[in-house]
């Protein structure tokens, strides 16, 4: 019963905007949906080590430590920033000369894993996954069921959550690309990423235990 109450809430909570949501519009900008679904595997991972740590209750136990939370959340910020610099500054756009069709090409193997490497780091360094994973998880237990079971059914609902708002981001972010049609909307669109991604940064530090 847990796992039906939860399955709404996880696409929910999925579905909030944030940065890997944002990195998975941004994804299906430039290189597609299917490329996005792909990268999203990063951040499954990232999450996967939280709700582990979670499960096994060291989650409650760094948000109780000031210094780890602090180092987390400026590793963070120090990250947002720098993909939103190089953003900003960029006057590049894979997606520019495919705005007629419907799907960029297939991107190489190596740009796949940087964009699997750049999900993964939003995810591990941001701070508010682990008060998600300690703080609302154990809502959905049941005492007199085993804890360990019950994490991995909600762990792996949440995770599959990952991958359909990643499909709703970058299937907006397909759309956004077939109006880019000039280097003008391109650093536009560049700059306005970097604004997110340093935006983001700056709320990133303002985030609480």
């Amino acid at each position: 019963m847990e796992a039906l109450l939860f399955a709404p809430a996880a696409v929910a909570i999925a579905l909030t905007p944030g940065p890997n949501n944002f990195c998975g519009l941004n994804n299906g900008i430039r290189a597609g949906v299917a490329a996005a679904l792909i990268a999203t595997v990063g951040r499954v991972a990232a999450f996967a080590i939280f709700l582990s740590v979670s499960a096994v209750g060291l989650g409650a136990m760094l948000l109780a430590s000031e210094a780890a939370f602090t180092a987390v959340k400026w590793a963070g910020a120090v990250y947002l920033f720098w993909i939103g610099w190089r953003a900003w500054r960029s006057r590049e756009f894979g997606g520019a000369a495919l705005v007629e069709g419907d799907e960029a090409p297939a991107p190489a193997r190596a740009s796949v894993r940087a964009l699997m490497a750049q999900e993964f780091l939003l995810g591990i360094t941001n701070p508010k996954a682990i008060i998600l994973f300690a703080a609302i998880f154990p809502q959905f237990i049941d005492p007199a069921q085993p804890a360990a079971r019950q994490f991995l059914v909600l762990g792996s609902i949440y995770l599959m959550a990952e991958f359909v708002a990643t499909a709703v981001y970058a299937t907006c972010g397909r759309q956004i690309r077939r109006v880019i049609r000039t280097q003008r909307g391109v650093v536009r669109l560049n700059r306005a990423t970097g604004g997110f991604f340093m935006g983001a940064g700056g709320l990133l530090l303002t985030a609480k235990r």
